[in-house]
């Protein structure tokens, strides 16, 4: 692999926020995920769970539940605001109170033509769906407390609501309340301590299913209004339901953070005798399960400790596959970390500000795997506080590190950074109009240009200088597409720009003509990380099914190696993998070598060296380096895996040739989440 002297970076103090609520859309196979700092992501199911979109949260705005009606995304929160979000501008398209106070749930009806938002003052309110916007409609009967969760009937006519100590169902028509449910308390509670109904499920049967704050799963006849069957789940509280589209299981999330399963099969050998049977119990949280997907093959957990968890129902999948692996995200797919290549300079985006710290350095020399002296430790230089209410969603650092920029959804501001020995100073520069919000940004190598994605995957040029920015041009594909660009590579000779947006297109301009050059073919896959080679000028485009191609910029195709690649197939055991590779870049020293890592791994690909064989170990590295070198020639392949990293949020390569890696301990993480919540109170 080679040896490089490694600054391990581990001051990035990057929380991720916790799993709010979750919607999936079984018609174009996407998740959209809320947290609890108001951010929604988009996560593709098709495509190895790949998060292809991000809109980033506002101060003041929650997303407690979430709605798919058809392609168009809406949310509700404790603000009393119902948001509807334009999913290829990443930002809420219209903004609708509904006059009720904080809102804890919204249920979309089957056919798709009417919202259901549940309000603290005790309301339910109807809203037609319209074709640009939706129109407030009417109430239901208004009740004592708040309403926590809604769920309506897959025929539109009944809506079940769950408050405090019942459930209620209601005529969608008339509005009229036809069945209150009453809920058991707890076993040995006051009879002042009230029970919280936390998720309801309204099922085709006109079966009703509840988890409530006394830890139970109950099952009621939703036409004669009486308790069916009820499950003790834990000491606890139910957090959340789920049900499968064919409704033939049934999922509950705990603040003991375990998943229980519920199967409606028949308990005897009398096949018409079938009830709701507790089958089994998943533990992959370490606090409180708040959100739930159950589809037909797997079954989604979200909740306190930030992770998304995706397991697979090993009756439902083809065994040792890539889908039949457990996934469990906790860090964004996009980079948080910029580095200034010729600086030693990082830039880490966090929400609400920006932090630039200076490497460390060691004049200590040792052998590989040996820890150096640190003579001068890292050093922050400057905390930048974002402006306004709209949450960062990208930021750039130039490789000079002289310039540094961030975005919002409102607007773009770009810094010029000041060092006078010790001392850092910045100031603001002010950029054209024209540029209001971007998606993307990027700066070009010799520091003069910076990139900036904005609508319909184009491309603004801000040209640099000591003084001002000025506008340079205008960049568009032929394609007209309207999905944002998530990625953006300028080539070290300032000729080439690629971007790569979420319709998987990869478009790559002629910076010196400053004109459209050619778009890479769409392939199957989203592009999850590129760049562009520092000499030979190939495009290397890794994919989210970790798919490796290398296209020429010059001769508009794949390059032979490529070619090769892919007749040859990748290993096994690297199509299986589940993380995603997030950062590529180039070796100058050894122009034959491809860097790039994900999460979890760190790899150089050596073209000179053969491909691995299918039969062959892929991670071999630890074996290799413990035998003779010419058998390690001999055993060696192009992939050249380093596992010891974890967490892995940024990889670089500066100037001298040392990597910067940025990591961030996992276990950080449990220790500064509060302990689980044990109460059955809940607080706005």
């Amino acid at each position: 692999m080679g040896e490089y002297k490694v600054h391990r970076v581990r001051f990035f103090d990057y929380m991720p926020s916790a799993v709010r609520s979750m919607a999936f859309n079984p018609h174009t196979e996407r998740l959209a995920l809320a947290r609890a700092d108001g951010t929604v992501e988009i996560i593709n199911f098709t495509d190895s769970y790949y998060q292809e979109k991000v809109i980033p949260g506002k101060d003041g705005r929650t997303a407690e539940a979430l709605c798919w009606v058809r392609g168009r995304l809406f949310s509700a929160g404790l603000n009393g605001e119902i948001v509807e979000y334009d999913l290829e501008n990443l930002r809420p398209r219209y903004i609708l109170e509904a006059y009720g106070g904080p809102i804890w749930s919204i249920s979309c009806n089957g056919q798709g033509t009417h919202l259901a938002v549940g309000c603290e003052d005790g309301t339910v309110k109807v809203f037609e769906i319209l074709e640009e916007t939706i129109q407030f409609q009417r109430n239901l009967d208004r009740q004592k407390s708040r309403i926590l969760c809604l769920s309506w009937h897959p025929s539109g006519t009944h809506i079940a609501a769950g408050t405090m100590d019942m459930i209620r169902v209601f005529d969608a028509q008339s509005g009229r309340a036809t069945h209150r449910l009453l809920v058991e308390r707890a076993v040995g509670s006051s009879k002042r301590e009230g029970v919280v109904v936390w998720s309801v499920v309204f099922l085709s049967d006109h079966t009703i299913v509840s988890g409530d704050s006394a830890g139970k799963v109950q099952v009621w006849d939703g036409r004669m209004g009486t308790l069916v069957r009820t499950h003790l789940v834990t000491k606890w509280d139910v957090m959340a339901l789920s049900v499968s589209h064919c409704e033939s299981s049934l999922i509950a999330g705990t603040s003991e953070g375990t998943v229980v399963q519920f199967q409606f099969i028949s308990s005897t050998m009398d096949q018409q005798d079938q009830e709701w049977v507790r089958t089994r119990t998943f533990k992959n949280h370490t606090h409180d399960v708040r959100a739930l997907v159950h589809t037909e093959t797997v079954i989604v957990s979200g909740g306190v400790d930030t992770r998304l968890v995706v397991r697979p129902l090993l009756d439902k999948v083809e065994k040792d596959t890539k889908e039949s692996a457990l996934c469990k995200r906790t860090f964004p797919h996009r980079s948080l970390v910029s580095c200034a290549k010729k600086a030693g300079i990082l830039l880490f985006q966090f929400p609400n500000h920006l932090e630039l710290w200076r490497l460390g350095e060691s004049n200590g020399h040792g052998n590989p795997g040996e820890r150096l002296p640190v003579n001068k430790k890292p050093e922050k230089l400057v905390h930048l506080k974002r402006k306004g209410a709209d949450h960062i969603s990208c930021s750039a650092l130039s490789p000079c590190g002289g310039w540094l920029a961030y975005s919002s959804v409102s607007s773009v501001r770009l810094y010029r950074v000041h060092y006078d020995g010790d001392s850092v100073s910045i100031t603001k520069t002010k950029l054209p109009s024209v540029l209001c919000a971007a998606t993307q940004l990027c700066f070009s190598p010799n520091s003069s240009k910076l990139f900036a994605s904005c609508g319909q995957s184009s491309v603004v040029i801000i040209a640099l200088s000591q003084s001002e920015a000025k506008l340079g041009h205008m960049l568009k594909p032929k394609s007209g597409s309207r999905q944002p660009v998530h990625l953006m590579s300028a080539s070290e000779d300032g000729q080439w720009l690629a971007t790569a947006n979420a319709a998987y297109e990869v478009h790559v301009y002629n910076l010196t003509k400053l004109k459209y050059h050619c778009t890479v073919p769409v392939y199957s896959s989203c592009p999850s990380a590129m760049a562009i080679h520092p000499t030979s000028n190939n495009l290397v485009i890794v994919h989210a099914d970790q798919q490796i191609f290398e296209y020429s910029l010059v001769q508009k195709e794949y390059t032979e190696w490529s070619r090769t690649l892919q007749w040859h197939g990748l290993h096994p055991m690297w199509q299986q993998r589940t993380a995603a590779i997030t950062h590529v870049s180039f070796s100058p020293a050894n122009p034959n070598h491809i860097i790039l890592h994900d999460t979890d791994m760190f790899c150089i690909i050596d073209k000179n060296l053969p491909l691995p064989d299918m039969s062959s170990n892929l991670y071999n590295q630890r074996i290799l380096s413990s035998l003779p070198e010419k058998r390690r020639i001999k055993m060696g392949h192009a992939f050249k895996i380093c596992e010891i990293f974890k967490n892995l949020l940024c990889v670089s390569l500066l100037e001298d040739l040392s990597l910067v890696v940025v990591e961030r301990p996992l276990v950080d993480i449990a220790m500064q989440l509060p302990a689980p919540v044990r109460q059955k109170k809940f607080a706005t």
